[in-house]
């Protein structure tokens, strides 16, 4: 599902989740990347729509 996703813009991830699940930046899909609160805070507050999973 999430490679879906990927192909229509760009994908940031939460670096607190990933931490907090031991993800490491290697791990992650080839178009997603680790990103910060005040981005995604950012994007949440200009989107049309949101997406939780």
């Amino acid at each position: 599902m999430l490679h879906k996703v990927t192909q229509r813009g760009d994908v940031a991830l939460c670096g607190t989740c990933l931490d907090a699940r031991g993800l490491r930046d290697e791990e992650l899909l080839a178009d997603c990347r680790r990103s910060t609160m005040v981005e995604l805070g950012r994007w949440t507050g200009e989107a049309e729509k949101v997406l939780v999973f």
